[in-house]
């Protein structure tokens, strides 16, 4: 199911493109007029914060009162939760639309020639200020039981805190990505350090929101997410949270989206599982029946309106994305089948074994209708594993989630025991994902058979040397891309070694043209067509007819721009990134434990019973509507 694009654009035109697109971080120019844009949005609302606070303006109370009265939480919730979740939707939108865009064109010219940034940056800016908003609004009242002394009359909420770390850390993920390319040149790919804060900050905002909304209601009454007589808004607005945490956890699979996975292709069916483990099992605790499966139809509503909007709309690449029902569905049966749901450690792993395995059955017959790089046998047993692993680590996080938004955290050691052991697996199973292998002696000799000389496109058959180079590959294709486009061809199989394409594919322009080989740990490739790049000091590398050519890393030629990073330099950049990372994990962390030892009405760490309740307490009566626990 190749991805087909027009490959009519005048050769003559691209090449010019290219040459203004720097390999080593954005002009000058550039960067001071972003900083100068990020300093007067800080400027305009530590303004509006000091007004508020020395009560010069109401403007804020004003519209959180309308928005509250709509929705029964405080104004200092309302108000954060309304332009934070505005936010998240527009970099959500501004992330693909990027991704999008450096696969078409590759490098930016400049920061501010993107459009899809000032998306990005307004909306990261939206999360950021939310937080402080949530922080700042509260006046002569403690907002929550959990809250935090701030100053003399100023307490600010646990969520508020949650939040604007979350905004702080990815904002901050701006300046240090032109940094970053400045040392180490462009990382064209999603997983690049710095991406990464941009998208991680974003996704683990949601739970400032949870834990706000949660602090909003006084953390004393008896709701402890479930569902009661007259509260369909709130789950509206609880399901609708889950589900952008689905959504933000999901981010990290934008290549594999795309069909253009610079990694192991296990890692995919690892970051699916253990997005649906930690979104849905968490759902499926905090907000009772209903919960998983309102969540995941929340994703699939929003990633598909997106990828909308993003192909048809903006005429660029359209992404997929993962489906989600299946984990959905087993979640919820299994909290209806077994009274696992009242002990939510044993539930969250439980669920994760079934997501990784059920669960991820449906995402394999999903790619088979919605990736041109779909899984196949090579990955079966290895990526079955890692989505086990997936799952049960993301059942895990979900459950201690849930558990504390509830206020029902298992003891400290417990809790912190199965927060490091999950986040050390996970970690494991990445870093086993990341392993690839490179053979010394693969070769290919091209033959070309040009379909149209201007702008040159060809059918090309490839014969590999030796002929029994891959065995039962996860994918033998050609990618091109940056070209204005992008094509993905798997190829045909017509001999020991030897296959062929199945359409035109284009050898022009700034295209990037290469071989692709991914089999069990090999990840390798070969190029075809290279332009010249200025920039970086690269002469073209032709396809000529008759060529043989050895195989090589594939970073090499997706990542042609990337300088050499080796050295403590880029040791040490990167352990400031993972301590960045570490920082913002501890923080909420905290933020939840402290929400649910401070807002419980009851000791929390109490000797629980079989049935995973404190002993003496009142017996738990089922909801029959909601299959929900209450008092």
């Amino acid at each position: 199911m190749p991805l087909d694009v027009p490959l009519d654009v005048p050769p003559d035109v691209l090449p010019l493109a290219a040459e203004t697109r720097p390999a080593g971080g954005a002009a000058i120019g550039e960067v001071l007029l972003a900083t100068a844009i990020g300093v007067g949005l800080t400027v305009l609302l530590l303004a509006l914060v000091y007004l508020h606070r020395t009560r010069r303006t109401t403007v804020l109370t004003r519209i959180g009162d309308r928005l509250g009265s709509a929705t029964g939480v405080p104004a200092w919730v309302a108000v954060p939760t309304v332009l934070t979740t505005i936010s998240l939707l527009t970099a959500l939108l501004g992330m693909l639309w990027d991704i999008s865009l450096h696969i078409g064109v590759g490098r930016d010219e400049g920061p501010l020639a993107n459009p899809a940034h000032f998306l990005i940056l307004f909306g990261l800016f939206g999360v950021f200020a939310g937080g402080v908003l949530a922080c700042a609004m509260p006046l002569d009242e403690k907002p929550g039981p959990a809250a935090v002394h701030f100053l003399r009359g100023w307490d600010v909420p646990v969520g508020g805190i949650i939040l604007t770390a979350a905004g702080f850390y990815a904002l901050l993920g701006f300046p240090l990505d032109d940094v970053w390319h400045r040392m180490f040149g462009q990382d064209v790919t999603l997983w690049g350090p710095t991406h990464l804060m941009l998208i991680g900050g974003a996704g683990l905002s949601i739970i400032g929101l949870l834990l706000l909304e949660q602090e909003g209601h006084g953390g004393l009454s008896t709701d402890d997410g479930d569902r009661k007589v007259g509260q369909t808004a709130r789950f509206i607005r609880q399901a609708s949270a889950m589900g952008g945490l689905l959504l933000g956890m999901s981010v990290f699979q934008g290549e594999y989206d795309f069909d253009v996975p610079q990694f192991r292709l296990v890692l995919e069916p690892l970051m699916i599982a253990g997005a649906a483990g930690i979104a849905l099992v968490a759902a499926r605790l905090f907000m009772g029946r209903g919960g998983a499966l309102a969540a995941a139809a929340f994703f699939l509503v929003i990633r598909g309106v997106i990828s909308l909007i993003v192909g048809p709309g903006f005429d660029e690449i359209m992404p997929s994305f993962p489906l989600y029902l299946g984990s959905a569905i087993v979640v919820e049966l299994l909290a209806l089948s077994v009274p696992l749901v009242r002990k939510p450690l044993a539930f969250g792993a439980v669920a994760g074994v079934l997501v990784g395995t059920v669960g991820h059955a449906t995402e394999w017959g999903w790619t088979q209708f919605t990736q041109t790089l779909s899984w196949n046998s090579d990955i079966l047993v290895e990526g079955t594993l890692m989505a086990v692993a997936g799952g049960v680590t993301g059942g895990l996080l979900g459950a201690l989630l849930a558990t504390g938004l509830r206020r029902r955290l298992p003891r400290p050691a417990v809790a912190r025991s199965v927060l490091v052991g999950s986040l050390v697996v996970l970690a494991a199973a990445v870093a086993n994902g990341l392993i690839a292998t490179v053979p010394d002696d693969v070769q290919a000799t091209f033959d070309i058979e040009d379909v149209e000389t201007d702008p040159r496109t060809a059918n090309i058959t490839v014969q590999l040397d030796p002929a029994d180079a891959v065995d039962d590959p996860a994918w033998v294709q050609i990618t091109a891309w940056q070209g204005d486009g992008l094509v993905v061809t798997e190829l045909e199989r017509t001999g020991e070694g030897e296959y062929r394409t199945t359409e035109p594919v284009p050898l022009h322009g700034t295209w990037k043209t290469l071989l692709r080989l991914h089999d069990g740990r090999v990840l390798t490739a070969v190029p075809i067509y290279l332009p010249a790049d200025e920039a970086i000091g690269e002469e073209e590398l032709p396809a000529e007819d008759g060529m043989t050519r050895a195989a090589i890393p594939e970073v090499e030629i997706l990542q042609r721009e990337l300088k050499d990073a080796t050295g403590s330099l880029w040791t040490i950049s990167n352990l400031v990134v993972l301590a960045c990372t570490l920082a913002l994990i501890a923080t909420i962390s905290w933020g939840v434990g402290r929400y649910s030892r401070r807002a419980g009405v009851r000791d929390p760490y109490a000797d629980t019973s079989a049935e995973g309740l404190p002993e003496g307490a009142p017996a738990p009566v089922d909801d029959p509507a909601h299959g929900a626990v209450r008092r």
